[in-house]
């Protein structure tokens, strides 16, 4: 459609093609000037949106020569239901396959044409997208050629405009609503917050609500054990006088509750059934004119979000009722201001009825209908609790742990010298006697050689003074032979002395002079610490908060990191009573002899240990050093 005047559009098409204009009873012949200036007015004049879609659509069916039936679908945008909002003919009922055809366009969200050529009935639906929202379609059925269906479209695209505006004047009158009925709703919503106490922010919603809507009285009332009782009305701090006036209030409220659902009473043309009998029965006694009551949402603040708070109920003594504005303003308020509502109600509470109320909520969740849940947990936890209360488990205290020879022996340099091999470190086996080291001999050598010729020559000296008779000097020279060979014997031992046996069949524990070769020795420095083969230790390094409950006796296992899949028992032998620092912590040393020692132990094996105590609860166990802790933290503070 353009901007010319009507009048200019259609003249004289009809004259040849037996179209039927939007009339109840079109004449024989049809001045079609006149048609389309009357189609033009009434869609000038269309007050309210039904009668303005039917005129568009009926100047739409102008405008597609040819056109036997349209119907334009409208509905919610997106969600819907869609419905016929206007058909043509006026009083017609649509076609089935102009129905169809509407719907596969709205499932399809594009056009639909359907046509049949050599001048059959064509099909037309188009969907009205609103900024990518559907809104509706508008389908056509009309006779012509496949050439007359392209037109039909193009002239029915440029008339959809007409409609798209319409739809967006809608939408912005929505919306400008919504936007003034949330700000009317906020400053409701600031006013409950304003009150400190929950009793004063119903009195001031009451009284604000009967002072914005223009109602008397305006009653708050709030559901407790199936019954709603009235804990505010408007412009009344005490209104106990008015025993009548609340009571029949109560159980207006109880009505709508009960229905869960606004009640209005007149009930508005159009509104569903409602029971509103004590409505009715309010109004007849205070001489009412409207009442509206409307339910109020305790929300997530409840733990529910299904349950409700209490209900607002509005009376206005004129003949004059509520507005479908007024109606869902109230509710938007009733929404918003409940959650805040219960929140002070249950702030207002003393603190014994807070912990008596949360006990009995969270039985009731726990015994009460769903929360499955919640309820599995809790037998979960009660089993877990049972079982820690009930279930003992051995208490064993764990410690590093490590394998030594039962003797070590030190092997040390006899004397000062110099080394000369080695044929043993650390790790090896050796044998009882097998030479591990020597040290250089050379001096001794040397020296032996020089004794030894010196005995000789004393002994020549002695056998020639024995010739000559010479006693006093042979005297003398045996005891210098006798010397000299003490001093052989001296050296010979040193001798046999430069070569280092181990002391016994055993393992070398400590000890590698691989890279000391030719260096000198000191006497007494140790060489190598040499253990036996087939006597072992175990050593516990036990923690101080540890060490008190570990005794001569107790049994144990322990797991080497060489082979940590076999357990090797032992028992406890001795206690250190000396603690030791290292990495941060402090231990005692804790020695234990193994039952039994497989061929595959050797000493400086390290692992873990379990040192059995006793059997005690699993809880007792497991919270052992946090029960420590905090005895500990709490005479720390304590006065």
């Amino acid at each position: 459609m353009s901007g010319a005047d009507p009048t200019s559009l259609n003249v004289g098409r009809a004259a040849g093609q037996g179209e039927a204009a939007n009339v109840e009873q079109p004449p024989e012949r049809v001045d079609y000037a006149l048609l389309d200036q009357s189609l033009w007015n009434a869609f000038r004049a269309a007050s309210d949106p039904v009668a303005y879609v039917r005129a568009w659509l009926a100047l739409q069916c102008r405008q597609v020569p040819g056109t036997r039936a349209a119907v334009a679908v409208l509905g919610a945008p997106e969600t819907g239901p869609f419905t016929p909002a206007a058909t043509w003919p006026a009083d017609d009922a649509a076609p089935p396959a102009l129905m169809r055809a509407a719907e596969d366009a709205l499932a399809r969200r594009e056009t639909v044409l359907q046509s049949a050529g050599g001048g059959a009935e064509n099909l037309l639906a188009l969907p009205v997208l609103v900024d990518g929202a559907l809104y509706g379609c508008v389908a056509l059925a009309f006779q012509g050629s496949a050439g007359a269906a392209a037109e039909a479209t193009r002239r029915l695209r440029w008339g959809l405009g007409w409609l798209e505006s319409l739809l967006r004047r809608e939408q912005g009158g929505r919306d400008a609503a919504l936007r003034d009925r949330t700000m009317r709703a906020l400053d409701f919503v600031a006013i409950v917050l304003g009150a400190r106490r929950f009793e004063q922010a119903c009195t001031r919603l009451a009284t604000e609500l009967a002072r914005e809507l223009e109602c008397d009285p305006v009653a708050v009332g709030i559901l407790r054990r199936k019954r709603v009782r009235v804990r505010a009305v408007s412009h009344s701090a005490d209104f106990g006088r008015r025993m009548n006036l609340v009571r029949d209030m109560g159980l207006a409220m109880d009505e709508a509750l009960d229905q869960h659902d606004i009640v209005h009473f007149p009930p508005p043309e159009g509104w569903d059934y409602r029971v509103t009998r004590m409505h009715e029965d309010l109004a007849l006694a205070h001489r009412t004119g409207s009442v509206l009551t409307v339910p109020m949402p305790a929300g997530s603040a409840a733990g529910d979000d299904d349950r409700m708070l209490g209900a607002i109920t509005l009376e206005r003594r004129a003949r004059t009722r509520f507005s479908d504005e007024t109606v869902e303003l109230v509710d938007v308020i009733a929404a918003m201001v409940g959650p805040i509502l219960e929140e002070k109600r249950r702030n207002d509470r003393s603190i014994l009825t807070k912990v008596v109320h949360a006990i009995g909520g969270g039985l009731w969740r726990i015994f009460g209908p769903r929360h499955a849940g919640l309820k599995i947990a809790t037998l979960v936890l009660a089993g877990l609790v049972y079982l820690a209360m009930t279930v003992t488990t051995t208490f064993a205290i764990g410690s590093p742990a490590r394998i030594e020879g039962l003797v070590q022996r030190s092997v040390v340099a006899p004397f000062s010298g110099y080394l000369a091999t080695e044929s043993a470190r650390a790790g090896d086996e050796v044998a009882a006697g097998e030479i591990i080291a020597t040290i250089n001999d050379q001096d001794l050598q040397l020296e032996k050689l020089r004794l030894e010729t010196a005995r000789r020559q004393r002994e020549a000296e002695y056998d020639e003074a024995l010739a000559t008779r010479e006693l006093a000097t042979a005297t003398i020279l045996r005891r210098q032979i006798e010397q000299v060979d003490s001093q052989l014997a001296l050296i010979e031992e040193q001798l046999a002395r430069t070569r280092i046996r181990a002391p016994f069949d055993g393992f070398v524990v400590e000890g590698d002079l691989s890279q000391r070769v030719g260096s000198s020795l000191d006497r007494g420095q140790e060489l190598f610490k040499i253990a036996p083969l087939d006597a072992y230790r175990v050593v516990l390094e036990v923690d101080e908060r540890d060490i008190a409950q570990v005794e001569p006796g107790q049994e144990g296992a322990l797991r080497l990191s060489a082979r940590p899949g076999e357990t090797l028992d032992y028992a406890v032998t001795r206690l250190t009573p000396i603690a030791e620092a290292r990495d941060g912590r402090n231990f005692f040393r804790v020695e234990a002899a193994l039952d039994t020692v497989p061929d595959w132990v050797s000493p400086a094996m390290e692992g873990a240990a379990r040192t059995r105590v006793d059997e005690r609860l699993a809880v007792e166990v497991w919270t052992r050093r946090f029960t420590d802790w905090l005895r500990l933290a709490l005479w720390r503070v304590q006065p």
